[in-house]
């Protein structure tokens, strides 16, 4: 009894869809690879499994490459003629091929310029890329002169300005110089007919001196000690007066109270004649006497 048809689902279990998986996968490959051998058919096989991991195939004298950018023309051109709005797009592809064979003669002969993948190129062509290189070198020497000597232009305008203002300044400075000497100079001359006056001043007035008689010694200390004479003499009898002044003031105290007292005791005051009562006699001073 024969098999039924097998019917297409997603297998659940993981292990199983994986295995599965990778037959299905190798088997595909080796279509491919027979139908590009039997066949002489270009081959381009694209797989990406569920983890991402990218399988491809390609045919031996065709690369991926190839086959897809071919895949792109084809796939234009039959929109294009599908859709006659984007016939400008079916240009795409030729004009990226263009593009990208031009970037890569551009990247070899930069590589070439370097020293490298010199050994594909014959005699004529090493002497090709010597001249290209000699051109290129003086080009580059020219340039490098401008600018240096557009640097030692710029260096020697301002070495021009710098002298300028260094004579600026030695200027200013002689003239500031020549301000502090004349300052000195009047000051010292100021000083100078200051001294000459002070001098012509002094001279007269020691001629002044010298024409008043000056007095003697004996006379100028009699007269110095005349005037302390007198008064030291009237400083000592102020002195004597006061002290006199002040024993009768005291007297007079002493003699009313002793009244007092007699008199609440009902005894009559002693007289002037009783002893220890006498009022002393007050002797007067020696200038008053004078008077």
């Amino acid at each position: 009894m024969g098999r039924g048809p097998v019917q297409l689902r997603r297998i659940e279990n993981k292990i199983n869809r994986q295995v599965t998986f990778s037959k299905r996968r190798s088997g595909l490959l080796k279509k491919a690879h027979e139908i590009s051998v039997l066949c002489d058919a270009e081959v381009a096989l694209i797989v990406f499994s569920t983890k991402g991991k990218l399988y491809e195939y390609s045919s031996q004298d065709s690369s991926m490459d190839v086959i897809l950018e071919r895949y792109q023309r084809y796939s234009f051109e039959e929109r294009a003629v599908l859709d006659p709005s984007i016939g400008n797009q079916a240009n795409w592809g030729d004009e990226y091929g263009s593009l990208k064979i031009k970037l890569d003669a551009l990247q070899k002969s930069q590589r070439q310029l370097l020293g490298e993948q010199l050994d594909p190129l014959t005699t004529k062509e090493l002497q090709q890329l010597e001249q290209q290189l000699d051109s290129s070198l003086k080009h580059i020497r020219s340039r490098k002169n401008q600018l240096l000597f557009e640097s030692i232009s710029e260096l020697q305008k301002k070495e021009k300005s710098l002298k300028d203002q260094n004579g600026v300044l030695q200027k200013h400075l002689v003239e500031t110089e020549k301000e502090k000497n004349n300052v000195l100079s009047n000051i010292h001359h100021q000083e100078q007919l200051n001294g000459a006056t002070n001098i012509h001043h002094q001279e007269q007035l020691n001629g002044a001196t010298t024409s008043s008689p000056s007095p003697t010694p004996a006379t100028a200390q009699d007269s110095m000690a005349t005037p302390n004479i007198g008064y030291l003499c009237f400083h000592l009898g102020h002195i004597n007066l006061e002290n006199q002044e002040g024993g009768i003031q005291n007297l007079s105290r002493l003699q009313h109270k002793q009244t007092t007292a007699i008199y609440h005791r009902g005894c009559s005051p002693p007289s002037a004649t009783d002893e220890g009562w006498r009022q002393p006699h007050m002797t007067p001073p020696e200038g008053e006497n004078g008077a």
